[in-house]
């Protein structure tokens, strides 16, 4: 009788993988941080989602775990006086703790983990996406799943808070600020992401400021209404199709869970009516470890002080669903 042994997910992904060297590892970041927004709780979100058991999923699911350390650091690292700066909030706190993602992500990466990076704010993704592209270079295409698009300067912001503007420092598009050189802020920040690397889907919050950023640089973004006449299937391949023709290219994937509608995802700082379903959600997740071009992975702005109990227990389960999808979690 023939003795054999079913595969896991981890081997599966690692066997998948174009570009994991330690495919059968994920390495992750926790970033308890909520200086990029002016709502309290979201810090506790990776918090929350360790104790709903994260880390034993993915190890079940065949993974070793290598987790950065001291996750607390990041609490302590706020200033004591940290005044807005050309209209940013807490611009110190916010440079501070994304230039150490950048150092904990890039570590990753270096080892030829996935890097798993849970928020927090997603402000963090100004280190994110440093530290993934310090690695995988140029060729990193960006998959953003966000109901926001994230890409204010700080000359277009009205609100002044950063995590609406990560992608505008990582893409080059910040004019030259005196206030912000002469703080020393962001300095380290340079290009690293590619115009026609990044992609959006399920936009449907867009500032003014915004869609004229998106349409002088050309940048793609599947709104909710593409995803409602195309369905999600389709967008999701003219997606990877527009930053990653032939999949031979590396992925980080930013999913901020405010993507998902409201009524799936509630305990979030900033939800807006008619987003993805729990399933488009975890299609898209599926698709991307299907490519085997995933490398790393953000799940941001789970807050569990927003609603009810119930509505964190399903916020975190989602969230923890979505990251288990991406790391190769089918339902067969």
């Amino acid at each position: 009788m023939e003795n054999s042994t079913a595969p896991t997910d981890a081997q599966l992904m690692a066997k998948r993988s174009k570009f994991l060297k330690n495919g059968t590892t994920v390495g992750v970041t926790c970033v308890p941080f909520s200086g990029g927004q002016p709502k309290g709780g979201v810090d506790d979100g990776p918090v929350e989602m360790i104790r709903f058991g994260i880390l034993d999923q993915i190890r079940g699911m065949g993974y070793a775990v290598e987790l950065s350390d001291n996750m607390e650091k990041y609490r302590s690292m706020r200033p004591a006086n940290d005044p807005p700066v050309d209209n940013l909030k807490n611009p110190r706190y916010v440079d501070i703790a994304t230039r150490r993602v950048a150092e904990q992500v890039q570590a990753h990466c270096n080892e030829g983990r996935i890097a798993l990076t849970l928020g927090g704010d997603h402000s963090i993704a100004m280190g994110t996406l440093v530290g993934s592209s310090a690695v995988y270079g140029d060729d990193l295409c960006v998959i953003w799943i966000d109901a926001h698009a994230d890409i204010n300067t700080p000359a277009t912001t009205e609100s002044g808070n950063l995590h609406g503007c990560p992608l505008s420092f990582v893409l080059g598009l910040c004019e030259p600020s005196e206030a912000l050189s002469k703080a020393g802020l962001f300095d380290w920040i340079k290009p690293c992401v590619r115009k026609d690397r990044l992609v959006y889907i399920g936009l449907r919050d867009v500032d003014s400021g915004e869609k004229a950023i998106l349409r002088k640089h050309g940048i793609k973004a599947f709104s909710m209404h593409d995803v409602d006449k195309h369905g999600i299937g389709k967008v999701v391949e003219m997606a990877l199709d527009h930053v990653n023709k032939n999949r031979l290219l590396p992925i980080h994937m930013s999913f901020d869970v405010d993507a998902l509608d409201p009524t799936v995802a509630p305990a979030t700082g900033t939800p807006v009516r008619g987003g993805l379903t729990f399933r488009e959600g975890h299609y898209i997740c599926e698709a991307i470890a299907e490519s085997g071009c995933l490398v790393a992975l953000d799940l941001v702005e789970v807050n569990p002080t927003l609603g009810d109990p119930e509505s964190l227990r399903q916020t975190v389960a989602v969230g923890c669903s979505l990251v288990r999808c991406s790391l190769g979690e089918s339902l067969l």
